[in-house]
């Protein structure tokens, strides 16, 4: 399983116009390639009366998927630049439609590739970018005597103080990067003097803005 990796937000669109054509990108993250193939074909109903809708996904762990479609545009002019985007910024599970209304003026190979490529751009600035990371939730069990310490110390890290449950002893839970589990051990024994018992629960990913 992947440690960290960069996708988009949930989903988010824009608008651009260039020579009075109108170019609508909608994005959205996607973990198989059923749910682009239905995002993609959301997109198709929402504009069925547009001169094209062209797309480009990729997914997995190791990029293992990945599709572009010109629909209707000339060969390699909109879902090639669309997928290069998407390549250029390390996106993974991302799926993006460029709607186009034609506005009466051609731009030719080169304008087209440009214009996809920049409406995919921006329509993954207008979304936003996440990095997620996994992290392993940590369970330390202590001495209530021992609380007052462990909670500041651990306020004050940059580990991400989920709950304390209070028992006969008080534990914390406390999601950790998975690269640093071991640091993490270390550093709790020596603030504890080896007083405290530490176990590791689940495991998830948290999301931070990119």
């Amino acid at each position: 399983m992947r440690a960290d990796y960069k996708t988009v937000k949930l989903s988010g669109e824009s608008e651009l116009i260039i020579q009075k054509s109108k170019f609508l990108t909608y994005v959205k993250r996607v973990e198989t390639e059923q749910a682009a193939i239905d995002f993609i074909n959301d997109i198709k109903k929402l504009h069925h009366t547009a001169t094209h809708n062209c797309s480009a996904y990729i997914i997995g762990d190791h990029d293992q998927i990945q599709k572009a479609n010109d629909d209707g545009e000339p060969s390699g002019t909109a879902g090639f630049p669309m997928l290069e985007v998407l390549k250029k910024q390390g996106l993974k599970d991302t799926a993006v439609v460029v709607t186009r209304y034609f506005g009466g003026i051609k731009l030719g190979g080169g304008g087209l590739i440009r214009a996809y490529g920049r409406a995919t751009t921006e329509g993954i600035a207008a979304t936003g970018v996440v990095e997620r990371k996994l992290h392993q939730l940590m369970n330390v069990a202590i001495d209530y005597s021992w609380l007052g310490k462990v909670e500041n110390e651990t306020r004050q890290s940059p580990y991400p103080l989920v709950e304390i449950v209070y028992e006969e002893d008080v534990r914390l839970l406390i999601n950790v990067p998975i690269a640093e589990t071991e640091q993490f051990v270390e550093w709790m024994t020596e603030i504890t003097s080896g007083q405290a018992e530490i176990s590791s629960l689940s495991t998830s990913f948290l999301e931070f803005d990119n």
